[in-house]
């Protein structure tokens, strides 16, 4: 069976793609039952072969390919990314993919995960049809409302409409921080429901402020101040998640920069975004601050410590020291901020 998870909101994806994996089995079955591949580097020789491998003990194995759609995605006029296929190629290069994946055995379930997928993506054109697609976007303002009800009810809470405005104000839609921010107030208020006042004292910017300060210390190879925020911030926050923070700050300020030089306004690039006043503010004054070239390099940086983790090569909170200590350190000077754009 052929499924296809991508879109924007990759907290809702995340949740589609461990309730199958509870559907496959429990841990110890997964563990022999599961395949991850990085679908940027993968033939389609290499797929077929995974594809049609026997379970071992297992009835079904489960087959994950992150980044493969993305892979084909129409890059217009803009700069090709590394690892994304020329347009003249791309005609063709997709077509042996498209013809290993139509034809998966009834023991595998084999699952494309991605970001935002075009419709004018020629492999997802290709498998559309073939297979079961979910579109993940961010939620609207009611969507996002609604969601926050549904989150609360289900952590055994229950919250104000004044709450609800109020949270989705300071939060915006970034589901990973609602989610984190309604478990804590929830334990903050135990039996009672959460009210605008609960939400002022418990949901506050100190999180995101260090987030933000970490981005500044590393683009500005500031080893003190970026070692010491990290550490902080492990106290707190798991490394997964903090290196998530990280690279969604970096991408969203590249993100900005791109907006801002099409003449979008603020409230349009708001919009575009999804953030709160008080992130958007901070992001758009990083976006002014650094360099285009010094950002791209530090999200490479953070993508590729991202894969150390995945693939077992170091722990995550060795692995965010590592990567501290390489994006803060002298020799990186060659790519220091360009603080005039």
């Amino acid at each position: 069976m052929l499924y296809i998870l991508h879109g924007q909101d990759d907290f809702s994806l995340a949740q589609a793609l461990e309730k199958m994996k509870g559907e496959v089995g429990g841990p110890a079955t997964l563990a022999v039952s599961t395949i991850n591949l990085e679908g940027q580097e993968i033939t389609p020789e290499q797929l077929k072969t995974v594809a049609e491998t026997v379970p071992f003990l297992t009835e079904k194995r489960l087959v994950i390919v992150k980044g493969l759609l993305g892979r084909f995605e129409p890059q217009d006029r803009r700069p090709r990314q590394k690892g994304t296929v020329r347009a003249a190629d791309r005609q063709n290069e997709y077509k042996p993919f498209g013809v290993c994946l139509s034809t998966i055995p009834e023991s595998t379930i084999l699952v494309l995960v991605d970001g935002k997928i075009s419709n004018r993506n020629p492999l997802f054109r290709e498998l559309a049809a073939k297979a079961v697609v979910k579109n993940f976007s961010p939620p609207r303002r009611d969507e996002l409302q609604n969601w926050v009800r549904k989150r609360v009810a289900e952590e055994g809470g229950s919250i104000s409409p004044g709450a609800v405005n109020l949270l989705t104000r300071l939060v915006g839609n970034n589901l990973w921080t609602m989610a984190s921010e309604i478990n804590k107030l929830v334990l903050f208020v135990s039996d009672r429901r959460i009210e605008e006042d609960d939400v002022k004292k418990v949901v506050s910017h100190t999180q995101q402020s260090s987030v933000f300060a970490m981005v500044d210390a590393i683009l500005e190879f500031k080893v003190e101040a970026g070692e010491r925020l990290l550490q902080e911030q492990l106290l707190r926050e798991p490394p997964a998640y903090l290196l998530f923070m990280l690279a969604r700050q970096v991408q969203l300020v590249v993100r900005a920069r791109e907006l801002r030089s099409q003449g979008k306004t603020k409230t349009e690039i708001q919009n575009r975004l999804g953030l709160a006043p008080f992130a958007l503010d901070r992001t758009l004054e990083q976006a002014g601050k650094y360099s285009l070239p010094r950002l791209k390099e530090v999200y490479r940086h953070l993508l590729e410590t991202d894969l150390r983790i995945k693939t077992g090569k170091y722990d995550g909170e060795l692995a965010l020291n590592i990567l501290v200590a390489e994006l803060c350190s002298g020799a990186k000077r060659k790519l220091a901020p360009n603080f005039t754009g």
